[in-house]
């Protein structure tokens, strides 16, 4: 008996050979786009590990020595200010922003997607219409509001204030994520006698544990990256990292290797998050996308 022999690449028929050619090109224009998303960011570390002088220089050289300085001189080693208050500040008011958004987005979500009330369509374009004001429309009314109430350099306005602006938005994720948890499971557990916090909290969440993850990640990043408000509204006591970033233009010139080994350092949190939480942010994001 024999064996027909696999046809070799000249074998192919003329379609393949010219789908086999289109599927390489597109492999190789998706690695260079990649490259090129990278390249400012890899730029960035490299010029973080340069001196001033060598970081000046236009064009900017390769082979200059690297050296630790510019880390050196961000975390207060020249005798300058420490980082750490800018960054805890960060944190803070990233981290409880973001607890508060999932509490109250989940009901929301719920009520929108599995009980839902009436209208709910309504509801989600109100939900989206806030995101549709510009931010600096608001700034000055909540400028205000903040001094006459005494908030001003204040972390817990900032919470306040990233909690509302992100919870549009999460409850709009939250919305489809929540769409695809079966109904049947939550009936079984009303029928067993568990009320709602418990249906949220032990069946509902654990379910939609990935688009929770998402929603989360994405609204950790927008409160750390804001910086108008930030900018506006804290001094010295609630001012947070972006906002301590700006200090380094100064009327004196651009400490160009210090502020990139400061935006490196700033950026590492969220990199570190986003890292940890890959595989929950790409189940959550492609929730729904299959039927």
């Amino acid at each position: 008996m024999t064996t027909a022999a696999h046809p070799t690449r000249h074998q192919l028929p003329p379609a393949a050979r010219k789908a086999k050619r289109r599927s390489a090109a597109l492999g190789l224009l998706a690695w260079a786009a990649g490259i090129s998303f990278c390249l400012p960011a890899l730029w960035m570390l490299l010029t973080s590990f340069h001196s001033e002088a060598d970081a000046a220089t236009n064009p900017p050289s390769l082979a200059a020595s690297l050296t630790l300085d510019g880390y050196r001189e961000f975390f207060g080693g020249g005798g300058g200010p420490t980082p750490w208050p800018p960054l805890i500040n960060s944190l803070s008011a990233s981290v409880f922003s973001t607890v508060l958004v999932l509490v109250l987005a989940l009901p929301a979500a719920y009520a929108l997607s599995i009980r839902r009330v009436r209208k709910w369509t309504d509801v989600m374009f109100f939900f989206l219409s806030t995101k549709m004001l510009p931010v600096v429309a608001g700034l000055l009314p909540v400028y205000l509001f903040a001094k006459n109430t005494g908030m001003l350099d204040n972390v817990w306005l900032l919470v306040l204030l990233y909690t509302s602006m992100n919870l549009p938005i999460a409850v709009w994720m939250m919305q489809s994520f929540l769409s695809d948890v079966p109904v049947s499971i939550i009936e079984a557990a009303q029928v067993d006698g568990a009320r709602l916090p418990t249906v949220l909290a032990r069946v509902v969440a654990p379910v939609a544990g990935p688009g929770i993850a998402a929603t989360a990640l994405i609204c950790f990043i927008f409160s750390w990256n804001e910086l108008l408000f930030a900018r506006v509204l804290t001094g010295v006591v609630a001012q947070t990292a972006p906002v301590y970033l700006t200090g380094f233009v100064t009327s004196q010139g651009l400490f160009l290797a210090q502020l990139c080994a400061a935006s490196v350092v700033v950026s590492l949190p969220v990199l570190a998050a986003g890292y940890a939480a890959q595989d929950k942010l790409v189940q959550g994001l492609s929730l729904g996308a299959v039927k």
